[in-house]
């Protein structure tokens, strides 16, 4: 199979870039600038927020594109390309219905800073993986922010526990995902990678075509439907795989960068 057209690659992070440890192989620095010779434009697409994915890339920051908070903001060298903020209005019956669901913990994410009102020390940790710019504060809905989006975090499965009340409330007017095993993001409906991906396409003329991309969970699908070089990791979600139309092997196997030498190695 040959990819010698391809322009764009987009790659989630958790559980497809990244390993069990929340890490990826150094040896990324190593295959980026072949990527940029080639004339690749490289994206980490990721549900976490902007600022935790530069510190993850601070050496080529500039170099790369960030599809964060899952297609709701889109930078680049510092600029914003896009953003999908949540309406005003959304914001509070949502978080009230969240705070129904025992268990459960909401993250307000804003485009300055992700918010949070919980005291549970493991909440607290679970939310700083993914937001490094994080404020704690004590209620939620007194905050000002442009809104991307309201992620909830539950520890026995957000499939199981968030999904059943949120998305009876907001999933015919808001996007409603299962971002992870204990994660559910609602978002703007008309936001996701995909969304954001179709604009970065249309703004760089970049063709369907040109464009590969890795996932492995729900929020991954409108990005795999954009490319024709999708990919799910061996390890992703089985409902996911069926909208890839190739597959890597699994995060831990660093199957994205197994895909990205084969890339490579064809023009040798």
């Amino acid at each position: 199979m040959s990819h010698c057209n391809v322009k764009f690659i987009a790659t989630d992070m958790d559980g497809t870039f990244l390993n069990k440890n929340g890490e990826f192989d150094p040896e990324f620095f190593e295959i980026h600038p072949k990527l940029v010779e080639r004339g690749i434009l490289f994206a980490a697409a990721s549900g976490r927020q902007y600022y935790s994915l530069v510190d993850s890339f601070a050496q080529i920051q500039d170099q790369i594109m960030f599809i964060a908070e899952n297609g709701t903001l889109v930078m680049y060298k510092g600029e914003e390309l896009y953003s999908q903020p949540l309406d005003a209005d959304v914001i509070e019956s949502l978080v009230n219905l969240a705070r129904t669901i025992k268990g459960a913990h909401i993250v307000l994410c804003g485009k300055r800073s992700a918010y949070i009102e919980t005291t549970d020390e493991r909440a607290r940790n679970e939310v700083h993986k993914y937001y490094h710019r994080c404020t704690e504060v004590e209620d939620l809905l007194s905050v000002e922010d442009d809104f991307l989006k309201v992620a909830i975090c539950h520890f026995d499965g957000s499939e199981k526990h968030i999904y059943p009340v949120i998305n009876p409330a907001f999933g015919d007017s808001q996007k409603v995902v299962v971002s992870a095993q204990i994660w559910l993001d609602v978002m703007h409906p008309a936001a996701s990678k995909g969304a954001a991906m179709k604009k970065l396409q249309d703004k760089l003329g970049i063709s369907y075509e040109q464009t590969m991309s890795f996932g492995d969970y729900f929020n991954d699908v409108e990005m795999l439907q954009e490319s024709y070089y999708s990919y799910a990791v061996e390890n992703a979600h089985e409902g996911v795989k069926k909208y890839a139309r190739f597959s890597a092997p699994s995060n831990n196997d660093n199957g994205v960068l197994t895909v990205l030498k084969e890339l490579l190695n064809e023009d040798k």
